[in-house]
């Protein structure tokens, strides 16, 4: 039994879209005991939220936080940005299955992502069941990438019959440990190798087993739309809930096409159709560099790549392809000033550098040193693209309907995740929203944005008990001041916490307390089986 804590006179934002009404808010054995003015407080501890709004727990529907958990699991970029809630295994990159025999090449495909991970031979049951006590609660998705890569390879060719039930054998055993879903990455091999009826054979298990499909769609450039109608189809033929993850417009062809894209949500969710999506509030995408050219290039994996690159010919056709269609998934960009090297496993030094200034300091072509880097880091590097316009950022951040979710890993300035220049993303997503969209602009209400954050999320994900303040639901709760409540994060200087967030509860435990971490550790593994409507 803990003892009891009750959080005095804030205004509480509830995570329902509901005005916000000061109350006091009591907590005890990990869920919410009451809601309201004048609490008895007995023997409990109080915490006082005068002039501060009590919220649900952020829920980041959408990181990659499996490949830094393990290794800092205070979670403390997410933490002190009021998150309590991460799911993770997104893209169609998951850290299990990894099978006998393929371990390496597991590591190899994520080393741009999940440089510092250790990966073992591990099946989906034993990877929940084992994973690290954390500071927040993560739900689980399986990537059918990683479901591909396991089964055959980075081969471009359809699944042979057998195949196909090793990767629905595997998915059904993923989903039968607790995994919500499976996600997708279309964008990029060996998601990008795949048909529409590998999907759709796939996607039946969900449906006969009550899973969710979170999808990286398979062109967010020049192709967005085609896309978009591709998943729309997929959902037709197949009844699980759709998520779209960071929803984006990019390529200078493209800017502007954020109402475009809500209208189509709207139409489909108005005929009955179970979509959703979220964005990250950044004008720049993160992606390792080798996935910034055409799929075929990836076959046969790094090694293949390491080769195709030494042909002159293969060069050439890189680039006639890039000139004609804009870099993979990405458009056209202005040039390459607008790729930065965010992580170099290899080249560390390089880390914050534009292709373009290496190339004008190497005197060489600016596609040749894109090319070269590549070689140079063994296909390890990750970079920043800007690709996206802030005006369409705004539109999906005003639509209620749009959830919001980081792209970015739990990381601190400090120890292996602190190495590099991240995403400003992985520290200041939430404090972004809630601090220059909401309030120095004005571009929606607090409510708005919170039920963003929190209730249009649990809806979207099925979660039973969290994502609104309401008496018997965990105690997943953020204190934060509306004033204060700010990125630092930058570009240029990205390892650098958020401000403005001055309590965090966790299950009912104090996990942030002023500026410091408590250390607390109870974060739960959530459960398709126990966790979820």
């Amino acid at each position: 039994m803990s003892k009891a804590i009750v959080i005095r006179q804030g205004l509480v934002i509830d995570g329902t879209r509901a005005e916000p009404f000061r109350a006091d808010v009591a907590i005890e054995n990990g869920k919410i005991i009451d809601i309201g003015n004048d609490i008895s407080t007995g023997n409990a501890e109080t915490v006082d939220a005068k002039g501060k709004f009590i919220a649900p727990g952020f829920i980041d529907i959408k990181t990659h936080s499996d490949w830094t958990l393990p290794l800092m699991p205070q979670g403390e970029s997410k933490i002190r940005q009021g998150v309590t809630t991460e799911v993770i295994g997104h893209c169609g990159y998951s850290c299990a299955p990894a099978l006998p025999g393929k371990v390496e090449d597991l590591a190899e495909y994520l080393s741009p992502s999940a440089p510092w991970l250790s990966f073992k031979e591990t099946g989906f049951a034993d990877y929940l069941n084992f994973y690290p006590a954390l500071s927040v609660n993560t739900i689980h998705l399986v990537g059918h990438n990683t479901l591909r890569l396991m089964t055959m390879g980075m081969e471009d060719r359809p699944p042979t019959s057998a195949e196909l039930r090793h990767m629905i054998l595997l998915l059904q055993e993923a989903l039968a440990a607790g995994a919500l879903g499976m996600s997708t990455g279309l964008f990029t091999a060996p998601g990008s190798f795949s048909e529409t009826e590998e999907l759709v054979a796939l996607g039946r298990v969900l449906e006969a087993e009550g899973g969710r499909y979170f999808t990286h769609l398979r062109n967010e450039g020049n192709s967005v739309f085609d896309a978009i109608q591709e998943t729309m189809e997929f959902s037709e033929q197949v009844g699980v809930h759709v998520q779209i993850v960071h929803m984006k417009l990019s390529g200078l062809d493209n800017w502007g096409g954020a109402s475009k894209a809500m209208d189509l949500f709207s139409q489909a969710r108005a005929m009955g159709t179970a979509i959703d999506c979220d964005i990250y509030p950044y004008t720049a995408a993160s992606n390792p560099l080798r996935n910034l050219m055409p799929s075929w290039l990836q076959e046969g994996g790094i090694e293949g790549t390491l080769a195709k690159l030494s042909n002159v010919d293969t060069r050439a056709r890189l680039r006639r392809e890039i000139d004609q269609d804009g870099l993979n998934n990405f458009g056209r960009i202005p040039s390459w000033d607008a790729v930065r090297i965010s992580i170099s496993p290899n080249l560390p030094h390089f880390a914050g550098r534009t292709i373009a200034s290496l190339a004008e300091e190497r005197n060489i072509d600016q596609f040749e040193m894109a090319l070269n880097f590549i070689v140079e880091d063994h296909g390890q590097t990750r970079v920043l693209v800007e690709s996206i316009s802030e005006n369409d950022v705004r539109d999906f951040v005003k639509d209620p309907n749009v959830m919001i979710g980081s792209d970015g890993n739990s990381v601190a300035p400090v120890g292996t995740t602190g190495q590099g220049r991240p995403h400003p993303r992985f520290y200041g997503t939430f404090a972004k929203v809630l601090g220059h969209y909401c309030r120095d602009l004005g571009l929606l209400s607090f409510q708005d944005a919170i039920y963003k954050m929190t209730g249009a999320s649990a809806k979207a994900l099925g979660l039973k008990d969290r994502g609104v303040l309401k008496k018997g639901f965990k105690a997943d709760i953020t204190i934060f001041d509306p004033d204060k409540i700010a990125e630092k994060a930058t570009y240029e200087d990205p390892h650098q916490f958020a401000t403005g967030v001055e309590a965090v509860f966790v299950n009912g435990v104090k996990t942030l307390h002023g500026d410091q971490h408590t250390g607390a550790l109870s974060g739960q593994t959530l459960r398709r089986q126990s966790d979820f409507l």
